[in-house]
């Protein structure tokens, strides 16, 4: 009963920008950690960026200090702001979050999006 909604992903030039969307919708009581992973040709999924509900995140090494995670609690959106993109940053970016639901969010599961193919190439 809880849909994962991505946007922003395409294509963009090395030393580029983009930022990607995922908006939640659905029985929703609360979320609490939300994040972004992406998982290239031939290799497994991989943590990019996660963020707790109050605002800490957390970076893989290859990413640090080139994106940046956020979240509106209020409109149950995270973005994930890919600055200085390299062609290694090409991958499908799949959102996933940690969704309390039922009348009185008693339940605790782990959602994903559908993935946005993310193209770094000149």
């Amino acid at each position: 009963q809880v849909q994962l909604v991505e946007s922003g992903g395409g294509l963009v030039q090395p030393g580029g920008s983009l930022r990607l969307s995922c908006a939640a919708s659905g029985s929703i009581f609360s979320i609490n950690g939300m994040g972004w992973n992406r998982q290239a040709p031939g290799k497994q999924r991989e943590l990019v960026a996660a963020i707790t509900r109050a605002g800490s995140t957390n970076y893989a090494d290859s990413v640090k200090g080139r994106f940046t995670i956020s979240r509106d609690n209020a409109k149950n959106t995270v973005y994930l702001q890919m600055n200085s993109l390299k062609p290694e940053d090409t991958a499908v970016y799949y959102c996933n979050a940690d969704v309390w639901t039922g009348v009185a969010g008693t339940r605790l599961n782990n959602y994903w999006g559908q993935g946005t193919q993310v193209t770094v190439s000149s």
